[in-house]
């Protein structure tokens, strides 16, 4: 559906309250404006619309409306097309949620769409429209802000994710913690799935930084330091990364020799149950002819050895580090 409509000129906004197309021809015809149409999550009939009008290609146009799309940046014509990740923590989750913002822009016009309820592009508009020079910039001046907006996020979200690593990783040295490897699966998940966001996205602010899109090149200094950032934050993602393996090669490590340990405890107490055992089971024997059957203290004298046997070989293992 359609979220906000309006057309940019000389700094100021102006509502679109008939039908855009007329509105969209008004604003070509005075010139040094353009329109920013904000959609969430549209089907094919919201963008038929506008795809003759703005003359959007067809394959970018099936891209935003089923989204799940890798983080670009095309070129169809005069149109670019760019597609962002959108991604947000929640404690209770195992995984990151993720939307994607996707926008279509040209030389007059802006249609940004946005899949998932992450990043709501409000706090965009109102940056752009009350900060002249973005306004001034026109389309590029939005694509910068929205860009902008997605490397704040993906900054913050990468604290996030650090702290939650040192956490686990703390947790996997504490004595006597539970066995973390599924929490430290579940953050591995949510690594990758921010590598997977931002990635891509590094080249993509390369392009505009050199200033390959000739919509953007007068922003390339500002698309430079977003750059910047997402290199900071891919750093960050690939050093949790490598935080997350080592400590599933400890916690694993911690595990297998805990296992031992228990192993050994059960094999040595196996031991100490194994000479009573023996002991009674020879007695247990129904033969005539066995050694102090009938004698008075027979009995007692066996349970002595039987204890006497246990507690030796408790000593033994108890030494040994076994028990």
């Amino acid at each position: 559906m359609i979220v906000d409509k309006a057309v940019y000129r000389d700094g100021e906004r102006e509502e679109i309250d008939g039908d855009i197309s007329e509105a969209f021809e008004r604003a070509k015809a005075r010139g040094d404006c353009f329109l920013w149409i904000g959609l969430f999550e549209p089907a094919h009939e919201e963008f038929d619309l506008i795809v003759d009008e703005l003359k959007l290609h067809p394959l970018a146009v099936d891209d935003a409306v089923n989204a799940h799309q890798r983080p670009k940046l095309e070129l169809y014509g005069d149109t670019v097309f760019a597609v962002f990740k959108t991604l947000e923590h929640r404690d209770d989750a195992a995984t990151l949620d993720v939307g994607e913002i996707m926008m279509f822009i040209g030389d007059d016009f802006v249609i940004t769409v946005r899949h998932g309820a992450i990043n709501p592009l409000d706090t965009v508009r109102h940056r752009v429209e009350s900060e002249k020079w973005l306004l001034d910039a026109g389309p590029a001046g939005v694509l910068y802000a929205v860009s902008d907006l997605i490397a704040d996020s993906y900054t913050r979200l990468a604290r996030q994710v650090e702290a939650d690593v040192i956490e686990t990783e703390r947790l996997v040295f504490q004595p006597g913690a539970a066995d973390a490897t599924e929490a430290i699966y579940s953050l591995k998940r949510q690594v990758l799935q921010f590598r997977i966001a931002v990635d891509p996205l590094v080249p993509v602010m390369e392009d505009l930084t050199r200033g390959r899109v000739a919509l953007c090149a007068g922003l390339s200094e500002y698309f430079r330091d977003i750059l910047d950032h997402l290199l900071r934050v891919d750093r960050m993602v690939e050093a949790q990364n490598e935080l997350l393996t080592g400590a599933l090669a400890a916690n694993l490590s911690l595990v297998t020799m805990q296992q031992n340990i228990d192993l050994r405890k059960i094999s040595a107490w196996a031991a100490i149950v194994a000479v009573p055992t023996m002991i009674a089971g020879v007695y247990g024997m129904n033969f005539d002819h066995m050694p102090e059957l009938h004698w008075s203290f027979g009995y007692p004298l066996a349970v002595g050895v039987m204890i006497g046997a246990c507690l030796l070989l408790y000593r033994k293992l108890r030494r040994s580090g076994w028990l």
